[in-house]
């Protein structure tokens, strides 16, 4: 039986936007990077959106987008991904927003994986 350990990108973070086109790093905290040797799998993703716009939380692996996760105004979603693809060591998740230009705002984010 091999061990796993939880992971999570996750918290309140403020952001401005730059356009629907232009997702931006949320914060720096909101990057994770698979260890040498170690799979690290997602779990799921949950998000609320504090504004009056449409915003889209973009999880990107490696640089390129790998998941969009829309949350309407003032809404939330729950996205269960149940292991879906394995991410292999020292591939690269950040968590960016993309919100209309000049929105502000804050949103809630929690992306769980589990490394194995």
């Amino acid at each position: 039986m091999a061990h796993s350990t939880p992971r999570f990108l996750q918290g309140t973070y403020t952001f401005e936007g730059r356009g629907l086109l232009k997702p931006d790093l949320l914060d720096p905290a909101l990057t994770y990077v698979v260890p040498t040797g170690a799979v690290t799998q997602p779990v799921y993703f949950r998000g609320g959106n504090g504004t009056d716009e449409l915003v889209t939380i973009v999880l990107l692996r490696d640089g390129f987008p790998m998941r969009y996760f829309p949350i309407g105004a003032k809404g939330s979603t729950h996205v269960p991904l149940r292991v879906v693809e394995d991410l292999l060591g020292d591939t690269r998740l950040e968590l960016h927003v993309a919100a209309p230009e000049g929105t502000t705002g804050t949103v809630v984010v929690d992306l769980g994986m589990v490394e194995v």
